[in-house]
């Protein structure tokens, strides 16, 4: 694997540091089936650009947890026009990582990446939980003729019939998603937007509790308030800390074991929703590699 300078990759950590790596970035900038905003392909670049000025200390884990980690990025490389194929270079990159006993975390691009990504997590593990942070359900069929659609991301993962999911922040789905929602509902869990002053933590504790956990983040699943820099912002969404609780729950108490990040359409401009990203981007890695 090819990777860039520790300078050039998410955190621009110096090069004199010369950890051996736990984890490796991908940018994968996917932008093939945006139904609304578009500039996902250009979300990894500016993550990474905004990561170079989060602080390294981490005042709640009182040290900078990238010295307890070791990070990785890969140099960013052509992706193909056809989803398919994209999909199947998704799925080879992450088996690498994989097959190394490394932790794959993917800066897309468009939601559509996460089949993709999950695929050799599939293969690799008995049973796989994603939690999945979103404003959608993306449990549609296809959208727009397509099936491997943005709106259509978590509903391919589900194809896999060892997958469960559990999402937060849910407060759009369409009428065509409920059925299938019904039917799937001992593998579907959903902790929607509407009720979050009723939201019960102890009940998720207990849900991904010993699980294999994959974890999702869709920005939209933040309130638009904070992240109008995506292709479909919603308000009623998530916010800062509430995020960081549901997530420091699921790494106390399950084995993450990948994550993507999606659908960062970057402002020009207004570089403190790209910050905010790549601060959740470190947030995840330290919450799962300290607790």
């Amino acid at each position: 694997m090819n990777y860039l300078s520790n300078k050039k990759g998410f955190l621009g950590i110096d090069n004199k540091s010369n950890l051996r790596e736990k984890v490796v970035v991908v940018p994968f900038g996917l932008e093939k089936t945006v139904s609304y905003g578009g500039g996902t392909k250009y979300g990894p670049k500016e993550i990474i650009k905004a990561s170079h000025q989060v602080e390294l200390y981490d005042e709640e884990l009182k040290c900078e947890p990238y010295k307890k980690i070791g990070i990785k990025t890969l140099k960013p490389f052509k992706i193909d026009k056809n989803i398919n194929v994209a999909l199947q270079r998704m799925s080879k990159i992450n088996r690498e990582i994989l097959n190394k006993n490394l932790f794959p975390l993917t800066f897309g691009g468009e939601h559509s990446i996460t089949p993709g990504c999950i695929s050799p997590f599939v293969k690799k593990y008995k049973k796989i939980c994603l939690l999945h942070f979103d404003a959608h359900a993306d449990l549609r069929n296809s959208y727009n003729g397509e099936k491997f659609s943005h709106a259509s991301a978590i509903r391919r993962c589900l194809d896999y019939k060892n997958v469960s999911v559990v999402s937060f922040g849910i407060r759009n789905i369409s009428s065509s998603e409920i059925p299938f929602l019904k039917k799937n509902s001992s593998r579907i869990k959903i902790f929607w937007a509407k009720d979050k002053v009723k939201w019960n933590f102890k009940k998720f504790k207990k849900m991904i509790s010993g699980k294999t956990v994959y974890l999702t983040f869709d920005v939209d699943g933040f309130d638009s308030s904070i992240m109008p820099a995506t292709g479909t912002p919603e308000p009623g969404g998530l916010f800062w800390d509430e995020t960081l609780d549901i997530i420091k729950i699921a790494a106390k108490n399950s084995n993450i074991v990948g994550a993507d990040i999606n659908e960062l359409s970057p402002i020009k401009g207004f570089n403190s929703y790209n910050f905010l990203v790549a601060k959740l981007a470190y947030k995840i890695l330290s919450y799962k590699f300290l607790y």
